[in-house]
């Protein structure tokens, strides 16, 4: 049996990514690839499971983990997006699915592999059954980006437009680590106050929440709020900035307490967003980021 900290599960995309002066940039993304790069590049030991067409083998070269610790599952349907960005900082932005991945199940998951954390970075709705989720449970902590479980994508025109989890309520206590960004937290909550949001999703059994904002990071464990700003410079790199976050944030906390997981998680996205693309820093590029910025 191979053991990881992080089991990450989820599609590496090919994205268009349109910035606010319609400059295009054509770049593998997808929460996968970015959290994996981020929890890689801090030491951690993690696998990434994904599944891809076998015309899209090629993107598996842009994960940094070592190839025995990837694994590919082919199948019928790559996942491949637009992005249309509005604004210089990224907040605003219009996206389309040009195709939707072929959902994941529990039979993805090697039978060899086990981890601490099985970590759920998915795209769009469907991406997971609430089965593979419980299932999950039932061996580790499960970490889950609810990014795909708000956005849908309309199967006509491509468009994705988010709707609030159905399912929350019976799901959130599966959940040890859940992550959501301002705009997601109120849609499940419908309060745009942070804390309190944090505060409602964890009364719905979720145990640790962390919410990504511009300004931002924002951690509640059901007794206390912590907050850590972001000092990105500059906002080219913007795009994966939850999923890279989330993964760094999650594998300190197998260690360490909130506070210090908490700051290096948000140096290390604060650096990673001055660069376009995955993070491919260091662990010692983090910690002289902190000492220089915090």
């Amino acid at each position: 049996m191979k053991k990881y900290e992080s089991v990450i599960i989820g599609h590496i995309t090919k994205d268009f990514n349109i910035d606010h002066e319609d400059n295009t940039v054509e770049i593998c993304g997808g929460a996968v690839l970015f959290s994996s790069a981020s929890a890689f590049a801090s030491g951690h030991k993690v696998a990434a499971v994904t599944k891809v067409n076998k015309n899209d083998l090629d993107r598996i070269s842009e994960f940094n983990l070592p190839k025995e610790d990837i694994y590919v599952n082919e199948c019928e349907n790559s996942s491949t997006m637009r992005n249309k960005y509005f604004t210089a900082d990224k907040e605003r932005r219009d996206s389309t699915c040009l195709s939707v991945g072929t959902p994941f199940s529990l039979e993805d998951i090697p039978d060899d592999i086990e981890g601490e954390i099985y970590h759920f970075a998915g795209l769009v709705y469907g991406d997971f059954p609430d089965n593979m989720i419980k299932k999950c449970s039932e061996k580790g902590a499960v970490a889950v980006d609810v990014q795909a479980c708000l956005r849908h994508v309309d199967r006509e025109s491509g468009k994705m437009y988010f709707e609030d989890w159905a399912e929350k309520k019976e799901m959130l206590p599966y959940i040890t680590f859940l992550k959501t960004d301002a705009a997601e937290a109120e849609i499940l909550t419908g309060t745009s106050d942070r804390a309190e949001a944090a505060k409602i999703l964890h009364s719905w059994g979720a145990k640790e929440i962390l919410i990504t904002h511009n300004s931002e990071v924002l951690v509640f464990d059901g007794e206390n709020i912590y907050t850590c700003p972001i000092k990105a410079r500059n906002l080219s790199g913007r795009t994966g900035r939850g999923d890279t976050t989330f993964a760094a944030y999650i594998t300190e906390r197998l260690k360490n307490d909130i506070p210090s997981s908490l700051l290096y998680a948000t140096a290390t996205v604060s650096l990673k967003m001055e660069t376009p693309g995955k993070f491919c820093g260091s662990r010692a590029d983090v910690e002289e980021y902190i000492k220089t910025f915090y």
